[in-house]
């Protein structure tokens, strides 16, 4: 079989450099469009459903939240197994679903039966699902450098401008913030007061809520003019807080001030964020959409935050505290020099034992050719190209390379033999 294959080789030149040349394109085509991340990602197919009803201790959550969405979310097709864990007023679900399953058709099937699922729950609460990211999907963390602003402020600068900003890259799914303190109105109700006004303490959370909103007046029409008509009545400071009407006490008005101290005050913070030992900071998360291309999603996020950092405040400033793609380019490194290092090896070797530069260039063309083939399947298989995989391939090097040596000693020593053979014979 093998020598059929050689002499229909030598015998078709044309059509084997036909299959070099496409060998050559698809391999420089697959590494310039593989997905590359630093490590390979061993995570599970899973959905996860978060679930927010604050207040609420672990065995409510379990009773309420977590246990009828896990009843409901049963039985869907393709499913491996389903974990939940309930804590202080929150409940994660994760369904693992089998390995090749479509990630945004889990997705949707897990949403199909959460719309099912919800008539179960408490009022008002609503399940969510979590980013359509994998556990290795957080490739980059910043922080902001602010002299002179507070955690308050800074915290407020990456909730309503930095982190819209970079959701709108593309390739990510997420941008999670952490640290500092996030702003909150506290209204701290005397209870004494409301007895002696009379005022039943749901009247209280209805007024605040049907005073925090703007309704529209329909149309007016003046000299053959239509004018919007819009009631103004969102909360803007403490003051307007303050001044929501709640009921009457002997035909005199009561306001929320009269029954309740209002301030401004922080959320509750389960732990904090701390730099090197230096203090805390404030920043973000971003976090990969499933299946891209972890250097590019990089690239593309720095670009962004450039354009950004020019709407910050004087003073403040991006600050990367891990980027992955430092990992990815030294494992890059890693290979093109091995990669050079086994090329100049071996033609050493062969050049000098072999005494033929023709015999090193077929051993060097082995290599390359089998590298390109490797990334050819490499793509087509879906394998990202990370330490392992160019790991594997810098180790097979040494391996790839040891037919080639055999075949062109054999049949270097066999030309040989031919020439000489003449000779010894007269």
């Amino acid at each position: 079989m093998i020598e059929k294959i050689i002499t229909w080789s030598i015998n078709n030149r044309f059509f084997v450099w036909l299959g070099i040349v496409m060998i050559a394109i698809g391999g420089f085509y697959s590494i310039k469009n593989m997905p590359v991340d630093a490590i390979p990602d061993l995570s599970e197919n899973q959905v996860i459903v978060y679930t927010e009803y604050m207040g609420r201790n672990p065995k409510i959550m379990e009773d309420q939240i977590t246990y009828p969405l896990v009843s409901n979310l049963q039985g869907i097709p393709k499913i491996k197994s389903i974990r939940a864990a309930s804590m202080f007023g929150m409940s994660f679900i994760f369904v693992v679903f089998d390995d090749g399953v479509d990630e945004y058709w889990a997705r949707t099937r897990v949403l199909e039966r959460l719309n099912y699922a919800q008539r179960f729950l408490p009022q008002g609460v609503t399940p969510t699902l979590g980013p359509d990211g994998t556990g290795l999907g957080h490739v980059f963390w910043y922080t902001l450098d602010g002299d002179g602003y507070n955690l308050g402020e800074l915290r407020a600068l990456q909730d309503w401008y930095v982190k819209f900003a970079l959701q709108n890259v593309d390739g990510v799914s997420e941008v999670a913030s952490f640290g500092g303190f996030q702003k909150l109105y506290q209204v701290t109700i005397d209870p004494h007061k409301l007895i002696y006004y009379g005022v039943p303490l749901m009247d209280i959370t209805r007024a605040v809520t049907a005073n925090n909103r703007d309704v529209g007046g329909s149309l007016y029409e003046m000299n053959s003019t239509g004018y919007l008509i819009r009631g103004q009545g969102y909360i803007t400071g403490l003051e307007d807080i303050r001044d929501i009407s709640i009921g009457t006490y002997k035909s005199i008005p009561v306001v929320l001030s009269d029954v309740a101290d209002v301030q401004m005050s922080a959320d509750l913070r389960l732990g904090i964020v701390d730099e090197n030992g230096e203090g805390e900071v404030v920043g973000g998360i971003v976090v990969m959409r499933f299946g891209e291309n972890a250097k590019d999603v990089i690239e593309r996020t720095k670009v962004k935050m450039q354009e950004v950092e020019k709407g910050l405040p004087a003073g403040v400033k991006f600050k990367a505290a891990y980027d992955r793609s430092d990992l990815i380019l030294a494992s890059i490194d890693t290979l093109t020099e091995s990669l050079w290092q086994m090329i100049v090896i071996v033609s050493i070797v062969v050049i000098i034992f072999l005494f033929s530069i023709r015999s090193g260039l077929i051993a060097i063309a082995c290599i390359l050719l089998s590298v390109l083939i490797g990334f050819i399947l490499m793509q087509f298989f879906g394998v990202t190209s990370n330490i392992m995989s160019l790991g594997g391939i810098a180790l097979a090097i040494g391996d790839v390379v040891d037919p080639g040596i055999v075949m062109a000693e054999n049949a270097y020593r066999s030309l040989t033999n031919r020439v000489l053979k003449p000779q010894t014979e007269d």
